[in-house]
């Protein structure tokens, strides 16, 4: 069965839904030491936050990158996901989505929750057709995470060193039974159209009635 273009996949409960970061281990370790961000963690900054875990493989290179060396699982609360999401604008202008570039740079500029689609990926890090959420959280949103969504921090450093072993191994069946399984999130109908690019979010204008003829001379 082909995947949707535009769907949300995560790992999830009835109440909580999983998100990947990583961070430099003086913030990554104490977080997932105390099951919270440290006073270091900066709330007034744009924070991205990501329900696949092999596009945040991608991102930090395996938990390789500078500054990304401790990858985290940080399970928030349903709520609050879909209050980001409710709250959120594409990053980029879609015809379809705003009436015109004013509008969206103003929603931009006044909504506290960014979203990106990018490509999902495979094993090896290539992209796919299909598009993965991409969640930025900024003022009144990466409060909200940080101080009341969070209910638990996992670093999974370890998983991803171990699943890049298997795949640089050629041991591919062995990584994909180590992923965590991310299912379509449920949301009800409409509930991402301001986010979806194929799904208008205005009604296209209805044509006008066909023009009559000019009668011939």
């Amino acid at each position: 069965m082909t995947t949707p273009t535009y769907e949300i996949r995560a790992r999830h409960t009835a109440t909580t839904v999983t998100v990947y970061q990583a961070y430099a281990p003086a913030i990554g370790l104490p977080a997932a030491r105390d099951g919270r961000f440290p006073a270091t963690w900066k709330r007034d900054r744009m924070t991205w936050i990501k329900p696949s875990f092999l596009w945040m493989m991608y991102r930090c290179g395996w938990g390789t990158k500078n500054d990304q060396e401790t990858v985290l699982a940080v399970e928030i609360t349903r709520e609050g996901f879909e209050w980001a999401l409710e709250h959120a604008c594409l990053s980029h202008y879609a015809s379809g989505i705003h009436p015109d570039h004013a509008t969206w740079k103003r929603q931009l500029r006044e909504t506290p929750a960014r979203v990106q689609w990018d490509p999902e990926r495979d094993l090896w890090l290539k992209p796919l057709p299909h598009r993965s959420l991409q969640l930025g959280l900024t003022g009144e949103a990466a409060h909200r995470y940080a101080d009341a969504w969070t209910v638990s921090i996992t670093d999974v450093t370890d998983l991803a060193h171990t699943v890049h072993a298997h795949v640089r191994a050629g041991e591919l069946d062995a990584a994909r039974a180590l992923l965590p399984e991310e299912r379509p999130y449920p949301v009800p109908d409409g509930f991402l159209r301001h986010l979806r690019p194929e799904l208008p979010a205005f009604p296209a204008p209805t044509p006008g009635p066909a023009p009559v003829p000019a009668p011939s001379a």
